[in-house]
Protein backbone atom coordinates (compact mmCIF):
# COMPACT_ATOMS: atom_id res chain seq x y z
CA UNK A 1 0.00 0.00 0.00
CA UNK A 2 1.51 2.84 -0.97
CA UNK A 3 1.60 6.71 0.86
CA UNK A 4 1.94 9.61 -2.04
CA UNK A 5 3.10 12.87 -1.18
CA UNK A 6 1.15 15.88 -1.97
CA UNK A 7 2.34 17.65 -5.06
CA UNK A 8 -0.24 20.12 -5.54
CA UNK A 9 -2.46 18.28 -8.26
CA UNK A 10 -6.27 18.73 -7.58
CA UNK A 11 -8.54 16.66 -6.35
CA UNK A 12 -11.38 15.48 -8.38
CA UNK A 13 -13.33 15.62 -4.91
CA UNK A 14 -12.96 16.29 -1.48
CA UNK A 15 -15.23 15.03 2.23
CA UNK A 16 -14.57 16.59 5.18
CA UNK A 17 -14.49 13.18 6.88
CA UNK A 18 -13.95 9.77 4.56
CA UNK A 19 -13.80 6.54 5.85
CA UNK A 20 -12.63 3.40 4.25
CA UNK A 21 -14.87 0.26 4.32
CA UNK A 22 -18.63 0.36 4.77
CA UNK A 23 -19.00 -2.60 8.03
CA UNK A 24 -19.98 -1.62 11.23
CA UNK A 25 -17.23 -0.10 12.11
CA UNK A 26 -17.16 2.20 8.89
CA UNK A 27 -21.10 3.42 8.98
CA UNK A 28 -21.00 3.75 12.88
CA UNK A 29 -18.07 6.00 12.33
CA UNK A 30 -20.29 8.07 9.38
CA UNK A 31 -23.52 8.15 11.79
CA UNK A 32 -21.44 10.15 14.10
CA UNK A 33 -19.43 12.28 12.26
CA UNK A 34 -22.70 13.35 10.26
CA UNK A 35 -24.67 13.64 13.40
CA UNK A 36 -21.75 16.26 14.27
CA UNK A 37 -22.81 18.16 11.12
CA UNK A 38 -19.96 17.01 9.14
CA UNK A 39 -19.84 16.27 5.31
CA UNK A 40 -19.05 12.27 5.14
CA UNK A 41 -18.26 10.04 2.05
CA UNK A 42 -18.15 5.75 2.56
CA UNK A 43 -15.23 4.36 0.19
CA UNK A 44 -16.14 0.35 -0.23
CA UNK A 45 -14.53 -1.47 -2.50
CA UNK A 46 -17.88 -4.35 -3.29
CA UNK A 47 -20.87 -3.57 -4.44
CA UNK A 48 -22.84 -3.58 -1.49
CA UNK A 49 -21.34 -3.17 1.91
CA UNK A 50 -21.40 -6.54 3.51
CA UNK A 51 -17.62 -6.87 5.06
CA UNK A 52 -17.10 -9.12 7.84
CA UNK A 53 -19.67 -8.08 9.85
CA UNK A 54 -22.55 -9.31 7.23
CA UNK A 55 -20.48 -12.60 8.36
CA UNK A 56 -21.42 -12.78 11.97
CA UNK A 57 -24.08 -13.62 13.83
CA UNK A 58 -23.89 -9.44 14.36
CA UNK A 59 -23.94 -9.44 18.12
CA UNK A 60 -23.00 -6.95 20.39
CA UNK A 61 -22.09 -6.98 24.28
CA UNK A 62 -22.98 -4.25 26.09
CA UNK A 63 -23.53 -3.11 30.09
CA UNK A 64 -26.57 -1.12 31.53
CA UNK A 65 -28.64 -1.17 28.70
CA UNK A 66 -32.37 -0.54 28.54
CA UNK A 67 -33.08 -4.25 27.98
CA UNK A 68 -30.69 -5.48 30.68
CA UNK A 69 -32.81 -3.10 33.19
CA UNK A 70 -35.88 -4.59 31.26
CA UNK A 71 -35.22 -8.00 32.95
CA UNK A 72 -33.44 -6.65 36.09
CA UNK A 73 -29.94 -7.87 34.54
CA UNK A 74 -27.13 -5.76 36.75
CA UNK A 75 -24.23 -4.99 35.12
CA UNK A 76 -21.70 -2.04 34.51
CA UNK A 77 -18.41 -1.21 32.45
CA UNK A 78 -16.49 -1.97 35.37
CA UNK A 79 -17.74 -5.54 35.27
CA UNK A 80 -17.56 -5.93 31.88
CA UNK A 81 -14.20 -4.45 31.64
CA UNK A 82 -13.00 -7.12 34.22
CA UNK A 83 -14.48 -9.78 32.44
CA UNK A 84 -12.43 -9.19 29.20
CA UNK A 85 -9.33 -8.19 31.15
CA UNK A 86 -9.47 -11.58 32.94
CA UNK A 87 -10.19 -13.44 29.49
CA UNK A 88 -6.85 -12.37 27.67
CA UNK A 89 -4.70 -12.42 31.30
CA UNK A 90 -4.61 -8.24 32.26
CA UNK A 91 -2.52 -7.84 28.85
CA UNK A 92 -4.68 -5.16 26.71
CA UNK A 93 -4.50 -1.86 27.33
CA UNK A 94 -6.63 -1.12 30.30
CA UNK A 95 -7.54 2.13 29.07
CA UNK A 96 -8.78 1.39 25.96
CA UNK A 97 -10.93 -1.50 27.52
CA UNK A 98 -12.08 1.34 29.85
CA UNK A 99 -12.94 3.43 26.77
CA UNK A 100 -14.87 0.53 24.82
CA UNK A 101 -16.89 -0.75 27.88
CA UNK A 102 -17.60 3.10 28.97
CA UNK A 103 -18.88 3.59 25.11
CA UNK A 104 -20.98 0.56 24.24
CA UNK A 105 -24.04 1.00 25.94
CA UNK A 106 -24.57 4.18 24.88
CA UNK A 107 -23.37 3.58 21.31
CA UNK A 108 -26.50 0.90 21.25
CA UNK A 109 -29.11 3.07 22.85
CA UNK A 110 -28.02 6.30 20.56
CA UNK A 111 -28.51 3.31 17.32
CA UNK A 112 -31.75 2.69 18.79
CA UNK A 113 -33.65 6.09 19.94
CA UNK A 114 -31.41 8.17 16.66
CA UNK A 115 -31.68 5.19 13.86
CA UNK A 116 -34.54 2.63 14.96
CA UNK A 117 -32.40 -0.47 15.29
CA UNK A 118 -34.41 -2.08 16.88
CA UNK A 119 -32.03 -4.40 19.79
CA UNK A 120 -32.77 -6.63 21.97
CA UNK A 121 -30.98 -8.90 24.60
CA UNK A 122 -30.10 -12.81 24.01
CA UNK A 123 -31.63 -14.03 27.74
CA UNK A 124 -31.82 -17.63 27.72
CA UNK A 125 -28.33 -18.41 27.64
CA UNK A 126 -25.39 -16.70 28.65
CA UNK A 127 -21.84 -16.82 26.55
CA UNK A 128 -18.54 -18.03 28.00
CA UNK A 129 -16.51 -15.76 29.83
CA UNK A 130 -18.96 -12.80 30.96
CA UNK A 131 -20.61 -12.71 33.86
CA UNK A 132 -24.09 -11.23 33.39
CA UNK A 133 -26.34 -11.70 30.08
CA UNK A 134 -25.14 -8.60 27.91
CA UNK A 135 -25.08 -10.16 24.20
CA UNK A 136 -27.44 -7.52 22.05
CA UNK A 137 -28.64 -8.40 18.32
CA UNK A 138 -31.36 -7.57 15.68
CA UNK A 139 -34.19 -9.64 15.85
CA UNK A 140 -32.74 -12.25 12.99
CA UNK A 141 -29.60 -12.59 15.02
CA UNK A 142 -27.59 -11.84 11.86
CA UNK A 143 -24.72 -9.97 10.84
CA UNK A 144 -26.30 -9.11 7.62
CA UNK A 145 -29.35 -8.17 8.86
CA UNK A 146 -27.44 -5.26 11.54
CA UNK A 147 -24.85 -3.69 8.16
CA UNK A 148 -28.04 -3.58 6.10
CA UNK A 149 -29.69 -1.70 9.08
CA UNK A 150 -26.64 0.72 8.52
CA UNK A 151 -26.57 1.24 5.75
CA UNK A 152 -29.90 2.34 5.82
CA UNK A 153 -29.86 4.45 8.95
CA UNK A 154 -26.92 6.22 7.02
CA UNK A 155 -28.79 6.85 3.62
CA UNK A 156 -31.57 8.39 5.84
CA UNK A 157 -28.74 10.84 7.93
CA UNK A 158 -27.21 11.74 4.49
CA UNK A 159 -23.92 9.79 4.11
CA UNK A 160 -22.50 9.51 1.19
CA UNK A 161 -21.39 6.42 0.11
CA UNK A 162 -19.13 5.29 -2.81
CA UNK A 163 -19.21 1.12 -3.88
CA UNK A 164 -16.92 -0.82 -6.21
CA UNK A 165 -14.29 1.91 -5.21
CA UNK A 166 -10.79 0.53 -3.80
CA UNK A 167 -8.82 2.71 -1.18
CA UNK A 168 -4.74 1.75 -2.96
CA UNK A 169 -2.96 4.90 -1.94
CA UNK A 170 -2.90 7.79 0.80
CA UNK A 171 -1.78 11.20 0.31
CA UNK A 172 0.22 12.28 3.00
CA UNK A 173 2.80 14.35 4.23
CA UNK A 174 5.02 13.91 7.84
CA UNK A 175 1.73 15.73 9.69
CA UNK A 176 -1.57 15.11 8.18
CA UNK A 177 -3.41 13.09 5.40
CA UNK A 178 -4.67 15.40 2.61
CA UNK A 179 -6.15 12.48 0.58
CA UNK A 180 -6.66 9.10 -0.70
CA UNK A 181 -6.53 7.56 -4.60
CA UNK A 182 -9.06 5.11 -5.44
CA UNK A 183 -9.18 2.39 -7.56
CA UNK A 184 -12.61 1.68 -10.19
CA UNK A 185 -12.96 -1.79 -11.44
CA UNK A 186 -12.19 -0.49 -14.85
CA UNK A 187 -8.55 0.26 -13.79
CA UNK A 188 -9.36 4.34 -13.72
CA UNK A 189 -8.18 5.73 -10.44
CA UNK A 190 -9.61 8.90 -8.73
CA UNK A 191 -8.19 11.88 -6.07
CA UNK A 192 -10.25 12.50 -3.17
CA UNK A 193 -9.61 14.75 -0.36
CA UNK A 194 -10.14 15.04 3.16
CA UNK A 195 -9.55 16.82 6.03
CA UNK A 196 -10.01 13.93 8.26
CA UNK A 197 -9.35 10.03 7.57
CA UNK A 198 -11.12 6.98 9.45
CA UNK A 199 -9.66 3.79 8.94
CA UNK A 200 -12.40 1.50 8.86
CA UNK A 201 -11.16 -1.48 6.61
CA UNK A 202 -10.92 -4.67 9.54
CA UNK A 203 -7.54 -6.54 9.56
CA UNK A 204 -5.48 -8.43 7.74
CA UNK A 205 -7.44 -11.95 8.24
CA UNK A 206 -7.35 -12.29 4.13
CA UNK A 207 -3.89 -12.04 3.45
CA UNK A 208 -2.53 -14.99 3.67
CA UNK A 209 1.41 -13.75 4.26
CA UNK A 210 0.63 -11.45 6.96
CA UNK A 211 -1.41 -14.64 9.04
CA UNK A 212 1.41 -16.58 8.26
CA UNK A 213 4.24 -14.27 9.46
CA UNK A 214 2.00 -13.21 12.46
CA UNK A 215 -0.27 -16.06 13.35
CA UNK A 216 1.59 -19.08 11.84
CA UNK A 217 -0.84 -21.93 13.51
CA UNK A 218 -3.37 -20.44 11.22
CA UNK A 219 -1.83 -19.67 7.85
CA UNK A 220 -3.35 -23.20 6.26
CA UNK A 221 -6.58 -22.68 8.11
CA UNK A 222 -10.32 -21.77 6.88
CA UNK A 223 -10.68 -17.97 6.46
CA UNK A 224 -14.27 -17.19 6.99
CA UNK A 225 -13.94 -13.61 6.77
CA UNK A 226 -14.50 -10.86 3.77
CA UNK A 227 -11.46 -11.17 1.49
CA UNK A 228 -11.58 -7.84 1.12
CA UNK A 229 -9.75 -7.74 5.13
CA UNK A 230 -6.06 -7.65 3.31
CA UNK A 231 -4.24 -5.65 5.98
CA UNK A 232 -4.42 -2.40 4.26
CA UNK A 233 -4.46 -0.28 7.37
CA UNK A 234 -1.92 -1.83 9.03
CA UNK A 235 0.03 -2.21 5.74
CA UNK A 236 -0.52 1.63 5.72
CA UNK A 237 0.33 2.46 9.31
CA UNK A 238 3.75 0.77 9.11
CA UNK A 239 4.68 3.17 5.78
CA UNK A 240 3.48 6.16 8.00
CA UNK A 241 5.37 4.82 11.25
CA UNK A 242 2.38 4.65 12.85
CA UNK A 243 2.44 2.37 16.20
CA UNK A 244 0.88 -1.06 16.32
CA UNK A 245 0.03 -3.98 18.90
CA UNK A 246 -0.73 -7.42 19.38
CA UNK A 247 -0.70 -8.46 15.93
CA UNK A 248 -0.51 -12.23 16.68
CA UNK A 249 -3.94 -11.59 18.50
CA UNK A 250 -7.10 -13.13 16.48
CA UNK A 251 -10.33 -14.69 17.03
CA UNK A 252 -10.86 -17.79 15.74
CA UNK A 253 -14.04 -20.28 15.80
CA UNK A 254 -14.41 -23.97 16.17
CA UNK A 255 -17.58 -24.48 14.78
CA UNK A 256 -18.49 -23.68 11.17
CA UNK A 257 -20.34 -26.39 9.50
CA UNK A 258 -18.15 -28.49 6.77
CA UNK A 259 -18.58 -28.21 4.38
CA UNK A 260 -21.38 -25.57 4.08
CA UNK A 261 -19.43 -23.05 5.56
CA UNK A 262 -22.30 -22.25 7.84
CA UNK A 263 -21.30 -20.76 11.14
CA UNK A 264 -23.20 -22.73 14.07
CA UNK A 265 -23.96 -21.09 17.42
CA UNK A 266 -21.40 -22.35 20.35
CA UNK A 267 -24.62 -22.38 22.26
CA UNK A 268 -24.70 -26.08 20.88
CA UNK A 269 -21.38 -25.99 23.08
CA UNK A 270 -22.05 -24.13 26.15
CA UNK A 271 -25.81 -25.24 26.67
CA UNK A 272 -24.71 -28.62 27.60
CA UNK A 273 -23.05 -30.29 23.91
CA UNK A 274 -20.05 -31.45 23.41
CA UNK A 275 -17.25 -31.90 20.84
CA UNK A 276 -16.00 -35.37 19.74
CA UNK A 277 -13.61 -36.40 16.46
CA UNK A 278 -13.62 -38.75 13.52
CA UNK A 279 -13.22 -41.68 16.14
CA UNK A 280 -16.07 -40.81 18.47
CA UNK A 281 -13.54 -39.06 21.34
CA UNK A 282 -13.74 -36.11 23.30
CA UNK A 283 -10.56 -34.30 22.87
CA UNK A 284 -10.41 -30.97 25.08
CA UNK A 285 -12.32 -28.89 27.61
CA UNK A 286 -14.83 -27.17 24.93
CA UNK A 287 -15.91 -24.80 27.27
CA UNK A 288 -13.03 -22.40 27.59
CA UNK A 289 -14.11 -20.51 24.69
CA UNK A 290 -15.17 -20.83 20.80
CA UNK A 291 -11.60 -18.74 19.54
CA UNK A 292 -9.04 -21.26 21.18
CA UNK A 293 -11.56 -24.30 19.80
CA UNK A 294 -10.67 -23.08 16.23
CA UNK A 295 -7.06 -24.13 16.62
CA UNK A 296 -7.94 -27.61 18.90
CA UNK A 297 -10.04 -28.40 16.12
CA UNK A 298 -8.08 -27.96 13.08
CA UNK A 299 -5.58 -30.31 15.30
CA UNK A 300 -7.75 -33.09 15.17
CA UNK A 301 -7.86 -35.86 12.29
CA UNK A 302 -8.56 -33.81 9.31
CA UNK A 303 -9.21 -30.93 10.62
CA UNK A 304 -12.76 -32.14 11.06
CA UNK A 305 -15.17 -33.34 14.23
CA UNK A 306 -18.82 -33.07 15.14
CA UNK A 307 -20.74 -31.22 17.81
CA UNK A 308 -23.15 -33.16 19.51
CA UNK A 309 -26.08 -32.21 21.18
CA UNK A 310 -30.11 -32.47 21.83
CA UNK A 311 -33.28 -31.49 20.52
CA UNK A 312 -33.36 -28.84 23.58
CA UNK A 313 -30.37 -27.33 22.61
CA UNK A 314 -31.76 -26.81 19.10
CA UNK A 315 -34.17 -24.99 20.23
CA UNK A 316 -31.96 -22.14 21.19
CA UNK A 317 -30.15 -22.57 18.10
CA UNK A 318 -32.93 -21.73 15.97
CA UNK A 319 -33.14 -18.27 17.30
CA UNK A 320 -29.55 -17.90 14.56
CA UNK A 321 -30.53 -17.38 11.18
CA UNK A 322 -26.98 -19.10 10.66
CA UNK A 323 -28.41 -22.10 12.30
CA UNK A 324 -32.20 -22.26 10.05
CA UNK A 325 -29.85 -21.85 7.27
CA UNK A 326 -28.34 -25.23 8.15
CA UNK A 327 -31.13 -27.46 9.19
CA UNK A 328 -32.97 -26.00 5.96
CA UNK A 329 -29.69 -27.63 3.77
CA UNK A 330 -29.94 -30.68 5.88
CA UNK A 331 -26.84 -30.78 7.28
CA UNK A 332 -27.92 -31.11 11.39
CA UNK A 333 -28.51 -34.78 11.76
CA UNK A 334 -31.37 -36.31 14.10
CA UNK A 335 -31.61 -39.40 15.95
CA UNK A 336 -33.58 -41.13 18.46
CA UNK A 337 -30.67 -43.18 19.68
CA UNK A 338 -26.84 -42.89 20.06
CA UNK A 339 -26.10 -45.64 17.64
CA UNK A 340 -28.19 -45.04 14.61
CA UNK A 341 -26.53 -41.23 15.53
CA UNK A 342 -22.99 -42.75 15.50
CA UNK A 343 -23.94 -44.67 12.23
CA UNK A 344 -24.83 -41.41 10.52
CA UNK A 345 -21.89 -39.51 12.06
CA UNK A 346 -19.33 -42.28 10.36
CA UNK A 347 -18.33 -42.79 14.46
CA UNK A 348 -17.65 -46.19 16.31
CA UNK A 349 -20.79 -46.03 18.51
CA UNK A 350 -18.81 -47.74 21.47
CA UNK A 351 -16.59 -44.40 21.40
CA UNK A 352 -19.37 -42.33 21.16
CA UNK A 353 -21.27 -43.42 23.77
CA UNK A 354 -18.87 -44.06 26.01
CA UNK A 355 -18.22 -39.59 25.42
CA UNK A 356 -21.78 -39.06 26.31
CA UNK A 357 -22.12 -40.89 29.04
CA UNK A 358 -18.58 -39.22 30.35
CA UNK A 359 -20.37 -35.59 30.42
CA UNK A 360 -23.33 -37.11 31.80
CA UNK A 361 -21.67 -38.77 34.73
CA UNK A 362 -19.60 -35.20 34.65
CA UNK A 363 -23.20 -33.34 34.94
CA UNK A 364 -24.41 -35.92 37.73
CA UNK A 365 -21.08 -34.87 39.66
CA UNK A 366 -20.03 -38.69 39.66
CA UNK A 367 -16.58 -37.64 38.62
CA UNK A 368 -14.64 -34.58 37.35
CA UNK A 369 -14.20 -33.99 33.61
CA UNK A 370 -10.40 -35.65 32.60
CA UNK A 371 -9.95 -32.27 30.29
CA UNK A 372 -10.93 -29.79 33.09
CA UNK A 373 -14.67 -28.71 32.08
CA UNK A 374 -17.36 -27.65 34.94
CA UNK A 375 -20.56 -29.30 34.14
CA UNK A 376 -22.37 -28.07 37.34
CA UNK A 377 -26.02 -27.15 36.78
CA UNK A 378 -25.52 -28.01 33.38
CA UNK A 379 -28.36 -29.95 31.62
CA UNK A 380 -28.23 -33.40 30.86
CA UNK A 381 -28.76 -34.35 27.03
CA UNK A 382 -31.62 -36.07 25.96
CA UNK A 383 -32.42 -38.15 23.15
CA UNK A 384 -33.45 -37.49 20.46
CA UNK A 385 -30.11 -36.67 19.78
CA UNK A 386 -28.00 -33.53 16.98
CA UNK A 387 -24.91 -33.67 15.55
CA UNK A 388 -23.57 -31.59 12.83
CA UNK A 389 -19.58 -31.53 11.28
CA UNK A 390 -17.89 -28.52 11.83
CA UNK A 391 -13.93 -27.27 11.28
CA UNK A 392 -12.18 -25.07 12.98
CA UNK A 393 -11.49 -21.06 11.27
CA UNK A 394 -10.25 -17.80 10.99
CA UNK A 395 -12.56 -15.41 11.59
CA UNK A 396 -10.46 -12.32 11.88
CA UNK A 397 -7.33 -10.39 13.60
CA UNK A 398 -7.68 -8.61 17.24
CA UNK A 399 -3.81 -6.65 16.60
CA UNK A 400 -3.97 -3.50 14.51
CA UNK A 401 -2.77 0.39 15.03
CA UNK A 402 -2.55 1.41 18.11
CA UNK A 403 -4.77 4.20 19.11
CA UNK A 404 -5.53 7.28 21.55
CA UNK A 405 -8.74 8.23 23.12
CA UNK A 406 -10.32 9.54 20.07
CA UNK A 407 -8.79 6.55 18.30
CA UNK A 408 -6.32 8.88 16.47
CA UNK A 409 -3.57 6.48 15.03
CA UNK A 410 -0.13 6.86 17.36
CA UNK A 411 3.13 6.94 15.82
CA UNK A 412 5.69 5.25 16.64
CA UNK A 413 8.13 7.63 17.72
CA UNK A 414 5.17 9.50 20.14
CA UNK A 415 2.23 11.47 19.38
CA UNK A 416 -0.52 10.74 17.16
CA UNK A 417 -1.47 11.61 13.26
CA UNK A 418 -3.69 14.80 14.32
CA UNK A 419 -6.32 13.69 11.28
CA UNK A 420 -5.71 9.76 10.89
CA UNK A 421 -8.39 7.26 12.86
CA UNK A 422 -8.87 3.77 13.48
CA UNK A 423 -11.45 1.75 14.44
CA UNK A 424 -12.90 -2.35 14.15
CA UNK A 425 -10.43 -4.49 13.00
CA UNK A 426 -7.91 -1.88 11.72
CA UNK A 427 -7.45 -0.84 15.18
CA UNK A 428 -5.79 -3.00 18.16
CA UNK A 429 -8.38 -4.59 20.15
CA UNK A 430 -9.16 -5.49 23.53
CA UNK A 431 -7.83 -9.39 22.72
CA UNK A 432 -4.55 -9.82 23.76
CA UNK A 433 -1.87 -11.30 21.68
CA UNK A 434 -3.65 -14.91 21.56
CA UNK A 435 -7.19 -16.54 20.36
CA UNK A 436 -7.67 -17.27 24.06
CA UNK A 437 -7.82 -13.70 24.96
CA UNK A 438 -10.92 -13.65 22.70
CA UNK A 439 -13.83 -12.78 24.67
CA UNK A 440 -17.30 -13.59 22.63
CA UNK A 441 -18.58 -10.20 21.04
CA UNK A 442 -15.32 -8.29 20.81
CA UNK A 443 -15.16 -7.81 17.11
CA UNK A 444 -18.09 -5.96 17.16
CA UNK A 445 -17.54 -4.53 20.28
CA UNK A 446 -14.28 -2.49 19.42
CA UNK A 447 -16.22 -2.05 15.88
CA UNK A 448 -19.53 0.09 17.11
CA UNK A 449 -17.90 1.33 20.26
CA UNK A 450 -14.73 2.81 18.71
CA UNK A 451 -16.86 3.71 15.05
CA UNK A 452 -18.78 6.13 17.39
CA UNK A 453 -15.58 7.25 18.99
CA UNK A 454 -13.70 7.98 15.57
CA UNK A 455 -16.75 9.66 13.97
CA UNK A 456 -17.20 11.95 17.05
CA UNK A 457 -13.38 13.48 17.10
CA UNK A 458 -13.68 13.46 13.58
CA UNK A 459 -16.69 16.02 12.89
CA UNK A 460 -14.48 18.26 15.51
CA UNK A 461 -10.85 17.74 14.10
CA UNK A 462 -9.59 21.22 13.40
CA UNK A 463 -8.39 20.15 9.76
CA UNK A 464 -12.26 19.94 8.95
CA UNK A 465 -12.72 23.74 9.92
CA UNK A 466 -9.95 24.49 7.51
Amino acid sequence: MRILPPDGTPFEIGFPVVVIGGGAAGMVAALAARENGADVLVIERDALPRGSTSLSAGLIPAPGTQWQHAIGEVDSPAQFAADIMHKAHDTPDPALVQLVTSEIGPALEWLHTAHGLQFSLIADFRYPGHSALRMHGLPTRSGLELVDALCRAAEVAGVELLCKARAVSLIADAEHIHGLVIERPDGSCERIGCHALILACNGYGGNRTLVSRYIPAMGDALYFGHPGNQGDALLWGEALGAASRDLSGHQGHGSVAHPAGILITWATITEGGMQVNMRGNRFSDESTGYSEQGARVLAEPGGMVWSVYDTRIAAIARQFEDYRQAEAVGIVLQENDVPALARRMGVPVAALQASLDEIEACKRGEQPDPFGRDFTGVPPLTPPYCAIRVTGALFHTQGGLEIDQQARVRRQAGGVFANLYATGGAACGVSGAEASGYLSGNGLLTAVALGRVAGRAASYCKDTQR
